[in-house]
């Protein structure tokens, strides 16, 4: 369990009152991703404020981290709680997953708000067989601790996939998912739809400009006024990458004979520093990025192929995280630094006080009866670059790219690049 720091310098309490009252002029939901794989971040009591400035509404954790959530409890703040890819073997043992829940779940209604379990991370794209025939009987047997607690009409239980599940994607009416994946997603998306609760997807337009920066439109990824492109088969027009992605999204559970379920983006983001190769990881284009995606939240602007459901998005990332492995931009994701500023305007009240807790390198801390493992941060979660948890060679980058956004040639007839 996670001790706090003994000597926190914390928020003066002025600029607390400030910012608990200060009201965002967003008005849809926006969710925000928590990574705690750090050194030297805000205790949890003084990331409630920060949480609010940005009018965030809904966290995702990649743990059960108890300390975030009694520090957010009635707050109305609404919870993704997590369960790495390593531990989905003993969440199919009934018993495990329902001290699981019990100890983090249960233990904080009503006064933490917790909506959904995420059980393991972008699991079908590390192509584990052993993952892969894990993860729906994890799902299945953290449900059923649900049922039995009676929480599961307050509770649901999902997983986020990498977009790299799709084997088309261009244009968005042809989505479609990889054909080895098929019949595994199917009984995902069966179980989603049992059960109501959504299919996540982490979604990061970023990778396809640093992968070829010449031939993507800058502005077609950050959002800014650009012709867009048409879809020939639908005919609808995108004017940004990220909803032509949702909406392939949407075309490839269709394929397989699922139109309305709930897609929500549980991962986006872009990086304000990158290495020298990293091309477009600047502060401008982050703030670009992430400033006009929070206006299109707040606008409740649906995708064109779904024009009338608002966006359900969790942005990545809260803070930068210092001991996060690979390239410089997996530790430069945040909208804040540890410090509490802002890692570029955000147009909200900036934060300079500080309030570190150094003994938290992991987000892990979850109570748990001996028998049950803690929730940890996800190996899945280390290296957002990777369809696998670790740093892509150029191959599979290459092969990434080309799964996840079509073809170079036709995007080059098609967004006329």
């Amino acid at each position: 369990m996670m001790e706090p720091n003994p000597n926190p310098n914390p928020i003066s309490s002025s600029l607390l009152l400030f910012l608990l009252f200060f009201t965002p002029t967003m008005v849809a939901p926006l969710g925000i991703n928590y990574g705690q794989i750090a050194n030297n971040l805000p205790l949890p009591e003084n990331v409630v404020p920060l949480v609010k400035s940005i009018g965030a509404t809904r966290i995702k954790l990649y743990d059960a981290d108890p300390h975030v959530l009694k520090a957010f409890a009635n707050t109305g703040v609404e919870f993704i709680v997590s369960l790495g890819n390593e531990y989905l073997s003993k969440m199919k043992d009934p018993s495990k997953a329902q001290s699981w829940v019990k100890n983090n779940v249960q233990a904080y209604l009503p006064a933490t708000k917790i909506t959904c379990i995420a059980v393991g991370n972008e699991v079908l794209t590390f192509n584990d067989t052993i993952l892969t025939d894990n993860l729906l009987p994890a799902m299945q047997s953290v449900h059923t601790a649900l049922v039995n607690l009676k929480l599961d009409k307050q509770v649901t239980v999902t997983t986020a996939h990498s977009l790299a599940i799709l084997q088309t994607s261009y244009p968005p009416s042809a989505g479609a998912f990889r054909r080895d994946l098929v019949n595994c997603v199917t009984q995902i998306v069966d179980f989603h739809c049992k059960t109501g609760s959504p299919f996540l997807i982490n979604a990061y337009p970023y990778f396809a400009y640093k992968g070829n920066p010449k031939q993507v439109s800058l502005d077609f990824v950050l959002f800014q006024p650009n012709s867009g492109i048409v879809d020939p088969e639908s005919n609808l027009h995108y004017d940004n990458m990220l909803f032509a992605q949702i909406d392939a999204v949407h075309s490839a559970l269709a394929s397989i004979g699922y139109k309305n379920v709930c897609v929500q983006i549980s991962e986006t983001g872009w990086p304000s520093k990158g290495d020298a190769d990293e091309a477009g990881a600047t502060p401008e284009n982050a703030r670009k990025y992430n400033c006009n995606l929070m206006k299109l939240i707040g606008q409740k602007k649906g995708t064109p192929m779904r024009p009338n459901s608002d966006l359900n998005i969790y942005v990545f990332a809260l803070f930068n995280e210092n001991l996060k492995p690979g390239p410089s931009s997996e530790r430069n994701y945040g909208l804040f630094k540890p410090d509490g500023s802002q890692a570029y305007p955000l147009g909200v009240p900036a934060i300079n006080a500080v309030s570190t807790n150094s003994s938290n390198s992991g987000g892990s801390g979850s109570t748990l009866s001996a028998s049950v493992p803690p929730a940890s941060s996800s190996s899945g979660y280390l290296a957002i670059t990777s369809d696998s948890g670790t740093s892509l060679s150029p191959c599979k980058t290459l092969l990434l790219y080309f799964v996840s956004f079509g073809l170079w040639k036709k995007l080059d007839n098609y967004y006329h690049l």
